[in-house]
């Protein structure tokens, strides 16, 4: 089978070759994506007033509560597709891509018309401020009006990656997080157009990085070929797609609503305590980049090689993945405990922002391991079809058990440490449940006894 240069072979050669040239692209693209976060906010926040810093800032877990639900269900589609690319079976990657594309425009329509109706509600619901509600209102409103720029930039991404290409989705995040920062500062510095001036530099950024990744599927020769009049609705992939995808969907969706709880029993500390655990927040994101970034590619390994039957390969590479991901994520999560304070003033210099800063690194870092080895376990299980596990374990434990605990336990010992605890809490408990399901299960085996 053609491989193209970009295209790095996961079922050949060394294995831990082969996870790290894929990773570490995507590693190299989430960092990006981190530092443009942080410029994209330093634009609002020194260029804009305070409630459209507010607005903005505030976007992400209602945004992933609608865009995550269509990007979970197009990871289903990147595993369908490496399963017959493994397979070597062309007419079916043709068939799945062409159908992901397609469901991609269909949920572009969808996230549409739901963030555009509901949003406003729910901006009422999370009791958003009044002086925050206009600028949160412009910013969604201009958000969700071009969220197909999102979603299909997604799907393409996953399309590539899931046929070992991980360098070109780089390249493009590298254009459009320039873009961003440039538009940014443009509408939002030079222009004054605040909050909806960001909104719009984001649909305009993503847009165009779409735009790119679909004219290289079109004049692409090979798998990933992509031919407008070829869209069709394959009932039979479709199936497979949402089987594998819409429990990470609903994971997705269901888990940031639990974050939104636990947000709130953070916000009743007050100021410096929602200061300390934002500075917190935005560390862990940087220090746990490159566990993500193997967790991402243990799904592509796992479902390329059991589709080519290489099933002993796929057991190697799901030891490797998780094993480098435990360890590299205690390292960081030791470095963080010993530097935490100064870390955290990186971001808060108020003292007393810090202590609670501190509070949370220092109580949790010591467990990244556990949070290392669900999210690798749980990309193991998606690779292999398994994706109702990664599921149910993740909204039992990590909403479910969560929120509960949060909800009941601050009530006994009004302590924000009482917060901090949850998570190794229940980071342990869906470790426990992974570990039984990869060492009980024949994993290897569960795609073909359930097609």
């Amino acid at each position: 089978m053609g491989r193209a240069k970009n295209e790095v072979n996961l079922m050949e050669g060394s294995i831990a070759k082969g996870m790290f040239s894929f990773a570490i692209p995507m590693f190299l693209g989430q960092l990006l994506q981190q530092l443009y976060n942080l410029a994209d906010a330093w634009v609002v926040g020194n260029f804009a007033d305070n409630d459209a810093f507010a607005a903005v800032s505030s976007a992400g877990s209602l945004t992933f509560l609608i865009v995550g639900f269509f990007n979970g269900i197009g990871i289903g589609g990147g595993v369908v597709i490496s399963r017959y690319f493994g397979a070597g079976n062309k007419e079916y990657v043709e068939r799945s891509v062409h159908t992901n594309v397609l469901f991609g425009l269909i949920a572009s329509v969808l996230s549409t018309i739901v963030g555009l109706l509901f949003v406003p509600q729910l901006l009422v619901w999370m009791k958003t401020p009044p002086s925050v509600l206009p600028e949160s209102l412009t910013y969604f409103r201009i958000y969700f009006a071009g969220v197909a720029t999102v979603i299909l930039y997604n799907i393409c991404m996953s399309i590539m990656r899931a046929l070992g290409d991980s360098m070109h989705p780089l390249y493009y995040l590298i254009f459009s997080s320039i873009l961003n920062v440039v538009l940014d500062l443009l509408f939002v510095a030079v222009f004054h157009w605040g909050v909806g001036g960001a909104a719009i530099a984001t649909v305009i950024a993503q847009g165009l990085s779409t735009l790119l990744c679909i004219f290289r599927m079109c004049k692409s020769t090979g798998y990933m070929h992509l031919d407008f009049r070829k869209l069709k609705w394959h009932k039979g992939i479709m199936g497979e797609v949402i089987r594998q995808g819409l429990p990470t969907g609903i994971q997705n969706s269901v888990i940031s609503i639990g974050n939104m709880v636990v947000q709130t029993n953070i916000n009743l500390f007050g100021s410096y305590a929602m200061s300390g655990y934002g500075a917190y927040a935005k560390i862990e994101g940087f220090v746990f980049l490159p566990i993500t970034s193997m967790s991402m590619t243990l799904p592509t390994f796992i479902s390329q090689n059991l589709g080519a039957r290489k099933y002993e390969r796929a057991k190697k590479g799901a030891l490797f993945g998780i094993l480098s991901g435990v360890v590299m994520a205690e390292l960081f999560g030791l470095l963080f405990f010993a530097g935490a304070p100064y870390a955290l003033r990186l971001f808060v210099d108020t003292p007393e922002a810090v202590a609670f800063g501190e509070i949370q690194a220092k109580t949790v870092s010591l467990f990244f391991f556990l949070l290392a080895f669900s999210h690798c376990a749980a990309g193991v299980l998606r690779g292999c079809g398994k994706s109702i596990v990664p599921m149910i374990t993740m909204l039992l434990f990590w909403c479910g058990v969560r929120v509960t605990y949060v909800t009941q336990a601050v009530k006994l010992i009004p302590e924000f440490q009482t917060i901090s605890f949850a998570y190794p809490l229940t980071w342990s408990l869906s470790s426990i449940v992974f570990l039984v399901f990869l060492l009980k299960s024949d994993w290897t085996h569960y795609y073909e006894k359930h097609r």
